[in-house]
């Protein structure tokens, strides 16, 4: 099981966005080509993030831009604006186990509270990472390889 692609897109974009602003309108046609999806892929999130109050989205040729300073933005924020899994949860529970049989019977007992704990300790740590500590290294990155 993963997470959607669409967390990764999403900080994709953001550092885009982030990295080119001033130099290029930033559309979703020019995140497109970055990304190499189809640029629908691209006005979806963008929507998204919007909605979540990270981005602002000038229609037609204007371009996007970051609305909110980048420490202020988790990886957990961009997690939840894009949706990335379903109802919240991010173990899918096979639904019917076998009531009959002693393990299936007891699966969810078992566990359903470790998983929770899972997903809490992946958002907490998503909770210490921003958008300014993604784009540092990406800067850095980028400077050393010129």
């Amino acid at each position: 099981m993963q997470i959607s692609s669409r967390l990764t897109i999403a900080i994709h974009i953001l550092a885009c966005i982030e990295t080119f602003k001033g130099e290029h309108k930033v559309t979703s046609d020019f995140l497109a080509g970055s990304v190499n999806v189809n640029s629908v892929v691209i006005r979806r999130l963008l929507s998204r993030l919007k909605a979540a109050g990270i981005v602002d989205v000038t229609r037609g040729t204007g371009g996007a831009e970051i609305i909110r300073p980048l420490d202020k933005i988790t990886m957990l924020d961009i997690y939840h604006a894009v949706d990335c899994v379903e109802s919240g949860e991010l173990f899918h529970f096979h639904e019917n186990p076998n009531q009959k049989c002693p393990v299936g019977r007891n699966i969810h007992t078992v566990l359903d509270d470790k998983l929770d704990r899972v997903q809490q300790a992946m958002e907490n740590e998503m909770k210490r990472i921003t958008m300014a500590d993604l784009i540092a290294e990406t800067k850095s990155l980028i400077h050393n390889q010129t």
